[in-house]
């Protein structure tokens, strides 16, 4: 028999009762579905109620059934992953109202992406040379208000090009020259920077630059999702994991085609500048889940129950004499109400550093974080479970009466 033969024989086996499977086919277990494990508990790894916010090193967002059913379906299946990229971006231009998009490893790696795409477009020559610019023939150059310069403006620099600082639009216009390669903007800054979005982005067109602009954790409302691309902004750089409720590791770019394009063509499976920057084709189809889902919610209607629930926690810690509250809701970035909670320290011999430490040590454990003030702390409840508000609220309301004299 030779190999060819063999090969056709034993992939048909016979099974007791007479029945075959095809070799290389998955076979069904027998056995009963397993109780799914907890790894968490298994590893010893502390979990909590987050009644801080989406903050990366608390693993941001939750994400619902919508998105891990995607996941899940999503990882059984193999897929080129341009193609992914290909349909998924088509989808979320569409629903984003951009030319173009695409899935990135978060905000920061849409960032680079961006910026390497501007760079580069889609000359393979100049992608191979990033990061090293110097005689490359590519500009070299970013403008950046200093107000805006607050740590997330190096994601730039990664693909090797300077930040240029200014202040007033005068100084822009003198800055401005062969090598600027783009304007860029932080969204959740807008409000201390001198030049605002339209004026900025007057002052691109008037030279001809790009502009990109980061507006990582500014939904909601919903509408930003689409907002700055019908306002103009070339490329928009947004988080994934944050109140979207997708992937925590993804992100998306969209904008202009050309350099979405630019962008494709330095992100993986190629090689390059951002060959790290790998997104896998499950938070892609995961990222898309959580879009549309975003969109299709009743935002009215999750606004009231957050106001409900700060209302909840509002009403227990303000049974403890002394203690003083105040809603606040940021107008930009995690745009949703929060609850500032002070107390006189006459009163309450407690810093809003040690409430954290005892609500995070207590049981169950919760985050929550301090506030401007030494007596104070802030908390949000848009990434709290149902009935978790209950828990956050008596948790306070206890640890802030122990630590008041009668």
């Amino acid at each position: 028999m030779n190999r060819r033969n063999l090969l056709k024989g034993v992939t048909m086996l016979p099974l007791v009762g007479g029945s075959t499977v095809t070799l290389g086919a998955p076979l069904a277990s027998a056995s009963p579905t397993l109780p799914e494990r907890d790894y968490f508990k298994e590893l010893g790894i502390r979990t909590f109620i987050n009644a801080a916010g989406t903050y990366t090193a608390m693993t941001a967002s939750l994400m619902p059934q919508e998105v891990t059913d995607a996941i899940r379906a999503s990882s059984q299946h193999f897929a080129m992953l341009d193609d992914v990229q290909d349909k998924v971006g088509a989808q979320l231009a569409k629903i984003c109202k951009a030319e173009a998009a695409m899935v990135t490893a978060g905000c920061w790696s849409a960032l680079v992406l961006g910026m390497a795409g501007i760079l580069t477009g889609t000359d393979d020559k100049k992608a191979a040379k990033l990061p090293f610019l110097e005689g490359s023939g590519m500009k070299s150059e970013v403008i950046v208000q200093k107000s805006h310069a607050n740590g997330y403006h190096n994601a730039l620099t990664n693909t090797g090009v300077k930040i240029v600082m200014i202040e007033t639009r005068e100084e822009l216009r003198k800055a401005v020259n062969e090598k600027t390669a783009c304007l860029w903007f932080l969204n959740r800054e807008a409000g201390v920077g001198q030049i605002r979005h339209e004026e900025w982005l007057s002052l691109a067109k008037e030279f001809g630059i790009p502009t990109m602009i980061d507006i990582a954790a500014d939904v909601p409302p919903v509408e930003n999702l689409w907002k700055y691309n019908e306002m103009g902004f070339d490329l928009v750089c947004i988080s994934g994991g944050k109140a979207l409720l997708g992937p925590q590791s993804a992100g998306i770019l969209m904008g202009k085609k050309d350099l979405i394009a630019g962008a494709r063509l330095n992100a993986p499976p190629r090689a390059g500048i951002a060959r790290g920057h790998k997104v896998n084709k499950e938070e892609i189809i995961g990222m898309y889940a959580a879009i549309e889902r975003y969109v299709k919610l009743d935002h009215d209607k999750e606004w009231k129950e957050w106001e409900r629930k700060i209302a909840s926690i509002d009403s227990n810690v303000k049974k403890v004499k002394g203690v003083k509250t105040a809603v606040d809701i940021p107008p930009v970035a995690n745009h949703t109400p929060s609850l500032k909670v002070t107390w006189d320290p006459n009163v309450t011999s407690l810093t809003g550093d040690e409430l954290g430490k005892r609500m995070r040590e207590g049981s169950p454990s919760i985050e929550i974080v301090s506030w401007e003030e030494k007596e104070s702390v802030r908390l949000t409840v848009f990434m709290l479970k149902p009935g978790e508000e209950e828990i956050v609220g008596r948790r306070l309301r206890e640890e802030l009466a122990k630590a008041t004299r009668a």
